[in-house]
């Protein structure tokens, strides 16, 4: 019992101090996991044989699959099938076989070498998806083609799980026999035991449907059952039971556990307990999959690392170079240009955490051998811990030349309009949108060659250029112009866009896009004049929506909105004043304070149905006319 405390000490202890840190410095979660692991195993040798905890882990796995396949609404996957099957479907076969063919080469048999050309084919969807987000790097057209890459790869580890069985090299098998033998192992429960191969194949179709049936139609009256105790832990009790009874009942018919736990989900996805589920499962499933992670980290083994530091350097940076190479040409293909190609093909160039997971199960199914194994387990690893320096590489490097090096050079700017509108985005199109519907004449610059070419093919006049070059800024026509709107994501771009407008017209009308209340305040001491927050229009549009809900007549939801919307405007006005970017909010006592007390000045103004009509009644006569 000692034992056991002390284990789950050390690996919590790892977790805690590790993962924060390595986020911290940019590194991600996945990446704080390994290096705990090799702190606490191969540096310190504070936890010995990790392979007991290995197995309970992997659980992490399963639950991981089972999450992905309640994402996996089938409209959604229709909208996306295109990059999902084309760019996915391409980038797992082109690479596994291209890694196929070096393993051939080099004298490994066509089965291992399938294996590992599937084990390499994966990327690393954790570190790859926390750092898009981290960047901001989502929605753009690279970020999304790696999301459907990534996709296409996790619903690519099912079939693969089923593959790899068959793959088994006879003598690695009877070795794996008489070890069980000669081990003292039990023998487990199996219903397929003795059958013949029709009769497997008949129990495994039965499992499969009873999944698919017993998610489909079981259920729901079950979890409605369940729900109706209203007990919170007992509903998390039931998902843990769906999960272990699915993963249980696969390992008995001689299937993946992961493949039931898949199907399960996307059956699930469209069930009203599809959030409740989701929020049960994940705490576990990030807890065991950080185990896993951990075990992997403390697993290395480095004495190997050290007897063969240049061969598996080799493979690595072999690896990442031909997976790179692939998806490069995969961007031309697909017609990816500029930051968008190089950020797919950095971005994808690793190994992923399922590698881990294909390479303990071809040595469990005798596929590859375990000295090979361990070799390649390096490579996968060491893939990961290198991801971090492809993301700098392309901050630090691509994106620089890219600005310096463009295809083309900023447009002649032959037009002047009475605004200047900096981003033809899903934000600055809207305002193009409703000036010109109005009859003002605008000029709109953009960076993004690609929406620039688009627009104009679109019909709407749009010149290519960094808007946050005065050069250019001046040839737009900065000085007769009434407005600017400064609408790119870029927000030092932004920034510096402002200063300079404000500098040479400080009559000049800005409004600027920003994304929190952080970059409100920045653009507030740049010289801004009217800020919009890109969530805020839609939070008040839902707020007056509730309200409806709620009973409320439509006249009177308009003016407690127009009144919430002017004190928060003066009350963030206020507030930027005392704002310092080197002080967390929360410890800024003076912001604080005072942003309780507009809170409290808001709520009572919203509570006072006099001093709402007086402040909103002026806005609601006609032109010219005078309050009673």
């Amino acid at each position: 019992m000692t034992g056991l405390l002390f284990q789950a000490f050390i690996y919590l202890c790892a977790a805690v101090i590790a993962v924060p840190v390595a986020k911290r410095l940019g590194l991600g979660s996945v990446l704080g996991y390994l290096i705990a692991g090799i702190v606490i195993g191969p540096a310190l040798g504070l936890v010995g044989d990790t392979e007991s905890i290995q197995h309970i882990a992997e659980f992490g796995v399963v639950m991981m699959l089972f999450l992905v396949g309640l994402e996996l609404e089938p409209r959604a996957l229709w909208t996306m099938r295109n990059r999902l099957l084309g760019l996915g479907g391409l980038q797992v076969g082109v690479t596994t076989v291209l890694v196929m063919a070096g393993g051939m080469a080099f004298g490994l048999s066509w089965s291992v070498a399938l294996a590992i050309g599937l084990v390499f084919s994966l990327s690393s969807t954790a570190i790859v998806l926390q750092t898009l987000n981290e960047k901001g790097l989502m929605k753009s057209d690279g970020g999304q083609s790696s999301f459907s890459v990534l996709l296409f790869q996790d619903i690519a580890v099912i079939p693969m799980l089923a593959l790899i069985p068959l793959l088994a090299l006879p003598e690695l098998v009877q070795h794996g026999t008489d070890t069980h033998a000669h081990g003292g192992h039990g023998a487990e429960l199996s219903l397929i035991e003795g059958l013949s191969g029709w009769q497997v194949a008949i129990v495994n179709i039965a499992a499969i449907a009873a999944v698919v049936g017993g998610g489909h139609y079981l259920s729901r009256p079950l979890f409605r059952f369940i729900a109706s105790a209203k007990l919170r832990e007992i509903f998390t009790a039931a998902a843990l039971l769906l999960v272990v009874a699915i993963a249980f009942l696969m390992t008995l018919v001689g299937l993946s556990p992961a493949l039931g736990t898949f199907l399960a989900g996307v059956v699930l996805a469209n069930s009203e307990f599809r959030h409740e589920l989701e929020s049960d499962i994940e705490p576990f499933k990030g807890l065991l999959l950080g185990l896993f992670f951990i075990t992997v980290g403390a697993g290395i083994n480095f004495a190997l690392l050290s007897e063969n530091a240049l061969l598996v350097i080799g493979l690595t940076v072999g690896l990442m170079a031909l997976k790179a190479a692939v998806l490069l040409a995969l961007s031309f293909i697909f017609r990816l240009r500029g930051a968008d190609q190089w950020l797919f093909t950095l971005s994808l160039a690793q190994a992923g955490e399922f590698g881990f997971v294909l390479l303990s199960f071809s040595v469990q199914n005798s596929v590859i051998p375990v000295d090979l194994s361990d070799l390649l387990l390096l490579v996968v690893a060491l893939s990961m811990l290198l991801t971090p320096a492809l993301f700098i590489l392309f901050d630090k490097v691509v994106l620089p030349r890219l600005d310096q090096e463009q295809g083309r050079a900023a447009d002649e700017i032959d037009e002047k309009g009475a605004a200047i509108i900096c981003g033809i985005g899903r934000f600055g199109q809207v305002v193009n949108r409703v000036l010109k519907g109005n009859g003002y004449k605008t000029v709109v610059l953009d960076l993004s060659a690609e929406m620039v070419d688009g627009f104009n093919r679109f019909g709407i006049r749009t010149f290519y250029g960094d808007a946050s070059r005065p050069d250019l800024l001046h040839a737009a026509g900065l000085e007769e112009a009434s407005l600017l709107v400064v609408a790119i994501d870029d927000m030092d771009r932004a920034l510096e866009i402002v200063k300079h407008a404000r500098r040479e017209r400080p009559e000049l009308h800005i409004v600027a896009r920003a994304r929190n209340r952080h970059d409100v305040y920045e653009f507030y001491k740049a010289g801004a004049d009217d800020i919009v927050r890109e969530t805020f229009d839609s939070a008040v549009r839902a707020a007056r929506y509730s309200l409806e809900a709620f009973g409320v007549h439509p006249h009177e939801v308009e003016k407690l909105v127009t009144v919430f919307v002017e004190r928060d405007r003066d009350g963030i006005r206020r507030l930027a004043r005392l704002y310092d970017p080197e002080i967390p909010v929360f410890e800024n006592e003076p912001y604080m304070k005072l942003a309780r007390e507009i809170q409290q000045e808001t709520e009572e103004a919203l509570s006072d149905n006099a001093s709402v009509h007086d402040r909103v009644k002026r806005a609601w006569l006609p032109p010219g006319s005078e309050p009673d």
